[in-house]
């Protein structure tokens, strides 16, 4: 029971402190509408399986004894936190968007946007890690280290959504759409900085 109420208060921690996935999904939401922010928040979800199956196989153990394999991880992810908010930053869409009209992004790109935001964070990468060596016992049987992994993806799929949910609302929608140039060059930079901050961050593992 200890080990589960550890889990679960880490990993509701670690989900709702600001970061990359909230902005990506801030993004997506504001800009596209409610389906692509939600799409956005299952491919954030998926993501996590992503660390948690290789964690679980073994595989993390490499990462985290093999400071070159998690410096390469870093710098991709920061590569791409840097080319979304550049993208982000100098958008430019016309500010008299119709609410009533589809995503002007597809399916896809909502959930690769998504996905690839949280498989290349590292901090991500972190997250699990660490929870999986230093909270959850090395007897614990697979089953439940896969359970714990699901209510991982769970709880960000959870958060997440209610924040698409939250950001897609017509009346908030319309008024950060009016905003628009500001905010994209606010999230932008934002996503900019975390890339860079993540880039110089020294490589502990």
């Amino acid at each position: 029971m200890a080990e589960l109420l550890a889990v679960a208060l880490i990993t509701v921690l670690a989900v709702i402190s600001p970061g990359a996935d909230f902005a990506m999904t801030v993004r997506n939401s504001y800009l596209y509408g409610r389906t692509p922010g939600i799409l956005s928040a299952v491919g954030i979800a998926a993501g996590v399986l992503v660390h948690v199956t290789y964690t679980i196989l073994g595989v993390g153990l490499l990462i985290a004894h093999s400071p070159s394999v998690f410096t390469v991880i870093k710098l991709v992810g920061a590569a791409y936190l840097v080319y979304v908010g550049c993208k982000t930053f100098v958008q430019r869409s016309q500010l008299d968007i119709d609410l009533t009209d589809g995503p002007a992004i597809s399916s896809g790109q909502a959930l690769r946007t998504g996905f690839l935001t949280n498989a290349l964070n590292p901090k991500t990468t972190l997250f699990v890690l660490s929870t999986f060596t230093q909270v959850i016992h090395q007897d614990t049987p697979v089953w439940r280290q896969i359970g714990y992994g699901l209510f991982m993806s769970l709880a960000h799929l959870m958060w997440f959504t209610m924040a698409a949910l939250f950001f897609s609302n017509d009346r908030l929608r319309a008024k950060m759409l009016r905003s628009q140039v500001v905010l994209n060059r606010v999230i932008g930079s934002i996503l900019v900085g975390l890339g860079v901050a993540l880039a110089l961050t020294p490589t502990t593992t």
